[in-house]
């Protein structure tokens, strides 16, 4: 918020939303994981045939419900910027409790989705596609638990009434690094589980 809003007790719109630090933090992991990404495509087109042979042996309906439980969190964490916005301080906690809710929901898919894998045998040396396939996926669980603390330590403030219609950048904050991590999955999962 400007000084001359906050005298003036109105808030403008900031773009980006949130801290200007997190969105720095947020074009160094997409770089991070579009350099993996790009990685991953180039050695697919050397590996074409290991590539599309063991992506069939993934769980693409685990996949997809994991896509489906990170979008799901990103409309709960962008209904709770609205619910601030609009003055609704416990809508807002509830909101962002139900996305942190979801990026469990996805971790625990994960760990059937990798105990699975590990039972058969499957590790980092299995070949290429499944050290890319174990790399990529473990670095984006890591990148939602980090979103899920972010958003308890949100979600702690907000309940205790911290953020209000005219001071919340917090809550944008959280909500930008969140859905980082769900642009990264919706880019990850058709190039891993689906393209061929």
């Amino acid at each position: 918020m400007t000084a001359h809003a906050r005298r003036h007790g109105h808030a403008l719109a900031e773009y980006p939303p949130g801290d200007l630090a997190i969105w720095v933090f947020i074009l160094a992991e997409l770089l991070a994981f579009g350099v993996l990404f790009a990685a991953y495509a180039i050695t697919r087109l050397k590996n074409l045939d290991l590539f599309n042979e063991m992506q069939l042996t993934l769980n693409r309906d685990a996949g997809a419900l994991n896509t489906l439980l990170l979008i799901t969190g990103s409309w709960f964490v962008a209904r709770a910027v609205a619910a601030i916005k609009a003055d609704r301080r416990h809508g807002a906690a509830n909101f962002l409790l139900a996305g942190i809710a979801s990026g469990f929901a996805f971790l625990v898919v994960k760990y059937f989705e990798y105990s699975a894998k590990f039972d058969a045998g499957i590790s980092l040396d299995t070949n290429t596609f499944y050290m890319f396939y174990i790399s990529l996926t473990m670095f984006h669980a890591l990148h939602v638990v980090l979103g899920m603390v972010i958003l308890g330590f949100v979600w702690n403030k907000a309940r205790q009434g911290a953020y209000t219609a005219r001071e919340h950048h917090g809550i944008e904050t959280g909500a930008s690094y969140w859905h980082m991590v769900d642009l990264v999955w919706i880019i990850l999962f058709p190039l891993v589980y689906v393209m061929r």
